[in-house]
């Protein structure tokens, strides 16, 4: 069966990558690529703008897109201020702005595309609702302390989704939530922090991308709810 998709953050690294893979594919009809800045639609790749801080843009969007889909991403997110401050490495350098600025971007953005996306799914067969995450979300893996904002945002990003799998399952039987972990990709959201990394595990968002797609590919109902990482492990909350 041809699916219908949409990407949310499509000119990010990942986004980008997500949105080209997904048109190179065979069993895909249509992938809906919204970003801020619109871009020329291309083939199976139809372009839709929005603004994450606007529910009003992402519910047009949405409503452009129409339904059935297949599958939904939602590959939006930010480390540090716009302004390029963060992260945190005390709590003497908490701030509430800076707290409010992130939980907007990687919590309440994807928690609005949500309200608006989902009712666009397939109820009749599988279907899958993806966020991109990160594993400094984990409160149980959570070793080092410091980055609040983005630790706080990605964590409260995890009960989200793990919210929407247990209402989902009551309406779309055969539909799967999770947030996903994508491991350190080589973006300018992760440049100034790669030091240390090994080469052997700092992706391209090309091939973190590929990854996500495997793991997209073999979920099922049971992992509805999870955070995944790109190799298919669940990390734990």
């Amino acid at each position: 069966m041809i699916k219908r998709c949409a990407v949310f953050g499509a000119s990010g690294g990942i986004g980008a990558a997500l949105t080209h893979f997904l048109a190179a594919r065979k069993d895909v009809g249509e992938v809906h690529a919204v970003s801020r800045s619109k871009r020329p639609s291309d083939g199976k790749i139809i372009a839709h703008r929005f603004d994450l801080l606007d529910e009003s843009s992402i519910a047009h969007a949405c409503t452009a897109i129409g339904g059935p889909l297949d599958l939904v991403i939602v590959a939006t997110g930010r480390l540090v201020r716009e302004s390029g401050e963060g992260p945190e490495k005390s709590w003497r350098a908490l701030d509430g702005a800076a707290m409010a600025e992130l939980f907007a971007i990687n919590t309440i953005g994807p928690a609005m595309i949500a309200r608006h996306a989902l009712p666009l799914i397939f109820r009749d067969r599988p279907a899958v609702f993806a966020a991109i995450s990160a594993r400094v979300g984990s409160i149980s893996d959570n070793r080092l302390g410091g980055w609040h904002a983005y630790r706080a945002s990605k964590a409260a990003l995890n009960m989200l989704v793990r919210n929407l799998a247990i209402e989902l399952a009551r309406t779309h039987p055969q539909a799967v939530a999770v947030t996903l972990h994508p491991g350190t990709v080589d973006t300018p959201l992760s440049r100034p922090f790669q030091r240390g990394v090994p080469a052997e595990k700092l992706f391209t968002p090309e091939r973190s991308a590929a990854h996500l797609l495997d793991v997209i590919d073999g979920l099922t109902s049971a992992h509805s709810g999870k955070l995944i990482a790109w190799d298919g492990a669940e990390i734990a909350f």
